[in-house]
């Protein structure tokens, strides 16, 4: 059997990730493709627990450290239970946030550093990186502006500026070291656009 894809979606706080992942994911369905949508953290009950844990906003004493352990923590079981089974089951497989993330906000936004984040997760993951990743984006100050009236804003909505400035800085370093897997998509454009973009580029490599 031949093996599935794991594609995710990354992007800075506003760039419509959850949004433009739904809609890839619902369109892949709708074509006929066997495809599972999943993110991060969460995807599968211990991982939701988790998640639950980092973005309470009431947990305000979370060390930086603690914090990049936990979304590890998560990112494992969320592998060996959910992503990994579907890979190999042939499955497309279509995830909200992955390493990444992790790379930008806590090896960036925390200033724990990038190798250092990427060290835990390589751990964490092994060599389940991504077949590619779909980067929303987006200016720093749209992004901002997007999200100020959310109802509901988590632990990381809430921090200030200049963490998220550190976060963008962080998702070029991203860019830049792993340029071959990730695929840009201008999300300032109408959203209708950036769907149909993203898959697009998600199609280009499933059908390859």
């Amino acid at each position: 059997m031949k093996k599935g894809y794991f594609i995710t979606f990354e992007g800075p706080d506003g760039s419509g990730k959850t949004t433009v992942c739904n809609a890839v994911y619902q369109r892949l369905k709708d074509m006929g493709y066997d495809v599972v949508h999943t993110r991060e953290p969460g995807g599968i009950e211990i991982a939701e627990k988790i998640r639950d844990i980092i973005l309470d906003p009431q947990n305000v004493m979370m060390d930086a450290k603690t914090e990049a352990l936990l979304y590890a923590a998560s990112r494992r079981q969320h592998l060996v239970e959910k992503v990994i089974p579907s890979i190999e089951a042939g499955k497309v497989v279509i995830c909200e946030r992955f390493v990444d993330s992790s790379l930008a906000y806590q090896g960036y936004g925390r200033e724990l550093g990038f190798d250092e984040v990427l060290s835990i997760n390589k751990f964490a993951i092994g060599d389940y990186f991504p077949d590619m990743t779909v980067y929303l984006d987006v200016d720093e100050k749209t992004g901002l502006e997007r999200i100020k009236d959310r109802a509901f804003k988590d632990r990381l909505d809430q921090e200030s500026i200049d963490f998220h400035h550190r976060v963008n800085e962080g998702y070029q370093k991203v860019i830049d070291v792993f340029k071959d897997r990730v695929s840009i998509v201008d999300a300032s454009k109408p959203l209708d656009s950036v769907i149909e973009d993203a898959l697009n580029r998600v199609k280009e490599l499933i059908d390859d």
